[in-house]
């Protein structure tokens, strides 16, 4: 991929397309999803409930576009706990049987449909990471917030967690540079195809992504 040389945009997109088609399919295919899956969401929030003493939801401030910060929904498939020192257990030792078999399948993701219908993210964009990660970004990564945050993206179809730091933020600014209804179409079909074979959940045998630590000066 060949995107090192893509200039910084200034201000926010205005195709008809991002403002006026994408909003409105967002919306409709997730309300439509969510109808068509409420017998898997219930159950899977049923089960969860059990699992996880009464909390079948993550809920995690993220920043969305232009780096207003919003509240994600997630179902929960680990545990809070901690060793000795009260420091959070590694991930694997964390993940619930039945949480293991719904990040699998990528059932976790459902909820974030409640997301899309408030406006908060798209079906298709960069996927929102940490607040915390904002004042790291240099100007070519902080593009990545020009659009709306997406349940998958160019960067998830890409290799996923596979991927490094900067291949993700080069495909996260590639994908706001070439925003179209082919693209996303391109990556709601390939990410289906990926859920399906079970590609690219993992990075090295971790649960989540390593944190981003910045930029080497």
């Amino acid at each position: 991929m060949d995107v090192a040389h893509l200039e910084v945009r200034q201000g926010s997109l205005s195709t008809v397309y991002e403002n006026v088609v994408k909003p409105g399919f967002d919306f409709l295919f997730a309300l439509v999803a969510l109808v068509l899956l409420s017998p898997i969401f219930l159950m899977i929030l049923l089960t969860l409930t059990i699992a996880n003493s009464g909390h079948p939801f993550f809920i995690q401030e993220r920043p969305g576009k232009n780096g207003k910060i919003f509240r994600i929904i997630k179902f929960k498939t680990m545990t809070n706990k901690k060793d000795a020192e009260g420091q959070l257990l590694p991930d694997y030792r964390r993940l619930t049987l039945i949480g293991k078999a719904v990040r699998k399948t990528s059932l976790d993701e459902i909820p974030q449909l409640i997301n899309v219908l408030k406006g908060d993210m798209s079906l298709v964009g960069p996927r929102p990471l940490l607040p915390e990660y904002l004042p790291l970004y240099n100007d070519f990564q902080k593009q990545r917030h020009l659009v709306k945050p997406g349940i998958t993206g160019w960067a998830q179809v890409n290799g996923r967690n596979a991927l490094s730091w900067d291949e993700k933020f080069r495909y996260d600014v590639e994908y706001v540079s070439r925003i179209s209804l082919q693209l996303d179409l391109r990556i709601i079909f390939t990410t289906l195809e990926k859920i399906v074979k079970r590609h690219g959940v993992n990075a090295n045998n971790y649960m989540t992504m390593e944190a981003f630590k910045g930029n080497a000066a």
